[in-house]
């Protein structure tokens, strides 16, 4: 496994451009089992998560490949295979995106049940509850979903739970009553830009979703879909992590391809802090001032603050003058990096579902381990900023989710190798 060692006390200075959101193209690549057609989508990031489900595309009877011009071509030519085994689905959460595609479009799907970062329970309960009420038959059979029904029947889904909306959710239903019979309505639907890409995307294949980014999404079922051609929107994400580089190392980037209004929230807490966060001429440019303001932070559903920047947002806190307060309520588990940061020298109090971090003067380098995919990417900021070497091992959590981080970095003024087991 790649270990990452990071020389810190470099100021970013530069421009970043921000890859597309895999949390858009996931779903959006898995609706493409919805019709026969070739479908396009471009702007989709070259990650491990995006191949693992590509494989899994491949799997179930489509050819996936890109062209010269990085546009991801699907084309699904057998639809008799319906089942997404263990191996391929153990690797990633985000592949039960495939049930309601499988499910629509061939009667059928064997799902394995889900693995994905270690950041806390996350039950797929809602979306089994979603293709029940459309009239799936359900069963469960040696650690595999089992849904089965000839044609779906349009209805109405709630699909709230006790942490807010599920975004997967969301986009298995939204693809399950695509070629439903009749009208589907979804209250307490997840909000967020990428369940609106998904729904743009199944309407340029012919669907009919409206009211996609708001709590109630209404779709009417059709009898078929065709294929499309799509450009995912910029990840908001990735984004937001840049925006906290810029700012911890006291450097100054502009950021293209990336919406400030997908994170007004993150922008807000931001400023809040200290930081200078502006658009000019299409980009975004950010910077900070060596003085950092306390803040609290609550994660929320969107539009609130992200729970994908809670970690980053914490190493950048480590270094404010006082003390301030996260707390988590998407995913109240997802602390492990907290101890990490210890490692770093940051002064942190987990209780319960909120941290209290106590900002110091400096961190300082150490060997550190990855535990998920935000996580990775905050131990990343902290080592940039501490004195001394960082070294960061199981990174492979990081390549699930960002596109040549180490790159990106270094082409903006960072000092981080990536370092093989087998390197000499």
């Amino acid at each position: 496994m790649d270990s990452f060692v990071i020389q810190g006390g470099t100021r970013l200075r530069g421009e970043v451009g921000i890859s597309g959101s895999k949390n858009a193209a996931l779903p959006i690549l898995a609706a493409a089992l919805l019709t026969r057609e070739e479908c396009v989508i471009r702007g989709v990031p070259d990650l491990s998560d995006v191949r693992q489900l590509c494989s899994l595309l491949e799997d179930l009877g489509a050819r996936v490949w890109r062209d010269d011009g990085q546009g991801l071509h699907v084309k699904v030519e057998d639809e008799s295979r319906c089942l997404a085994d263990y191996e391929t689905v153990r690797r990633m959460r985000a592949s039960i995106c495939v049930l309601g595609p499988l499910l629509a479009r061939r009667g059928h799907a064997e799902v394995s049940m889900p693995g994905g970062c270690a950041i806390g329970d996350r039950p797929i309960d809602l979306h089994l509850r979603g293709m029940q009420a459309l009239g799936a038959k359900l069963g469960l059979e040696s650690g595999n979903v089992i849904a089965a029904a000839p044609r779906l029947t349009g209805t109405e889904v709630f699909l709230g739970g006790p942490f807010g909306s599920t975004v997967l959710g969301t986009a298995n239903v939204m693809c399950a009553a695509a070629l439903a019979r009749g009208t589907t309505v979804i209250e307490s639907a997840a909000c967020e830009p990428e369940v609106v890409d998904l729904g743009d995307f199944l309407n340029a294949m012919g669907a009919r979703v409206r009211g996609h980014g708001s709590p109630r999404i209404v779709i009417e079922g059709v009898e078929g879909l065709r294929g499309a051609e799509h450009t995912v929107i910029p990840d908001r994400i990735e984004a937001g992590t840049f925006l906290i580089a810029a700012a911890i190392t006291n450097g100054e980037l502009t950021l293209r391809n990336c919406r400030c209004e997908h994170m007004l929230a993150a922008i807000d807490r931001l400023r809040l802090i200290g930081v200078e966060v502006e658009r000019r001429d299409g980009a975004v440019r950010v910077c900070s001032g060596r003085r950092l303001n306390p803040a609290d932070v609550t994660t929320q559903s969107y539009p609130g603050f992200p729970t994908d920047l809670q970690a980053q947002l914490m190493a950048l806190l480590c270094l404010a003058d006082g003390n301030s307060i996260i707390t988590e309520k998407v995913f109240p588990d997802r602390f492990m990096h907290v101890a990490e940061l210890g490692r770093l020298g940051a002064h942190l109090r987990k209780e319960g579902a909120t941290v209290i971090v106590e900002g110091v003067r400096e961190l300082i380098g150490a060997p550190v381990m990855a535990s998920d995919l935000r996580a990775s990417a905050a131990l990343v900021l902290a080592g940039m900023v501490a004195r001394g070497q960082t070294t960061i091992l199981r990174v492979y959590h990081i390549d699930r989710g960002y596109e040549r981080i180490e790159q990106k970095l270094n082409a903006v003024g960072a000092r981080i190798q990536r370092v093989s087991d087998n390197a000499s």
